[in-house]
């Protein structure tokens, strides 16, 4: 499975529009990269199923370069509920917040997670509109 999340960066947050699942997304801006305050660079990573006591079962992107635990789960404000992890929304409201994160991301999952059931690789390429 291919994921496809498509970018517009603004000066207080990147917004996102991820193709296959009709959700948005929202991240903090693009700061070169810098660990715990910016997005995660334009590429194609891979996606896999993790649990933990903190945040349950989500979705961890794999093989950032220079970063590692970045995730995709809800937030609606990525300024205030992230850390360089990308969260789906289901409607944008201005640059980095978006509202009903948490149904977006539950369909998100239910659709990745049966893809990795099936022993399917998902991936997700992240790139400018």
């Amino acid at each position: 499975m291919e994921l496809e999340l498509f970018r517009s960066y603004h000066p207080e947050g990147t917004n996102g529009e991820l193709k296959l699942v009709v959700c948005k997304t929202i991240e903090l801006p693009w700061l070169q990269n810098q660990r715990s305050v910016s997005c995660i660079p334009e590429g194609r990573y891979e996606l896999m199923n993790r649990t933990t006591a903190k945040r349950g079962q989500h979705l961890l992107v794999l093989n950032v370069k220079g970063r590692d635990g970045i995730l995709i789960h809800p937030a609606n404000d990525a300024k205030k509920e992230l850390r360089g992890c990308i969260a789906p929304v289901t409607t944008l409201t201005g640059p980095g917040k978006g509202s009903q994160s948490r149904l977006a991301n539950e369909k998100l999952k239910a659709l990745v997670l049966e893809a990795l059931e099936q022993n399917e690789k998902v991936f997700i390429t992240i790139k400018s509109k």
